[in-house]
């Protein structure tokens, strides 16, 4: 068994959106777990979410489940039933092709930080529900078209 030095694990921050969605990340940092400890197969994302962060667009995955667990603060889930307050210990599943978009938000004074697990598809789209954005990842690259599958040129 590996152990993980978290202080060891590179922080990201910044976000793979064109404009003006990447600047709407500002305050979302995130610890690559299973990168860091080599695995392939899924991906462990330990996030953090700085008061009035959120962590996505509101999105839903075609080919890749997720799975979200709140280990600090309170965030808020938001998903096409509503708002859910998630406190420690509250966890959270989204089914790969269930088309009902997702993403938490830091409404509070304090950070908040969730571990989400998830597949590692070898193509896979996501679909931005409140926007007019899909994004097509294949071979590590990300490819950013409109919902009816033209090329990417901005908020329409």
């Amino acid at each position: 068994m590996m152990k993980i030095d978290l202080a060891q694990v590179p922080v990201k921050t910044g976000s793979i959106y064109p404009e003006p969605y990447a600047a709407m990340m500002a305050g979302r940092s995130s610890l690559r777990l299973g990168q860091a400890g080599g695995l392939t197969q899924f991906g462990v994302n330990l996030v953090t979410l700085d008061p009035g962060a959120l962590s996505s667009l509101r999105h839903w995955h075609l080919n890749e489940d997720e799975f979200v667990m709140v280990t600090e603060g309170t965030c808020i889930l938001i998903t096409d039933a509503g708002e859910t307050e998630m406190r420690p210990g509250d966890c959270a599943a989204f089914p790969a092709g269930r088309p009902d978009g997702h993403h938490f938000i830091n409404r509070t004074d304090a950070p908040a930080r969730f571990l989400v697990v998830g597949t590692k598809a070898p193509s896979e789209t996501a679909t931005y529900s409140d926007v007019d954005m899909m994004v097509h990842m294949a071979d590590g690259q990300a490819r950013f078209t409109h919902k009816d599958g033209s090329d990417w040129s901005g908020p329409k």
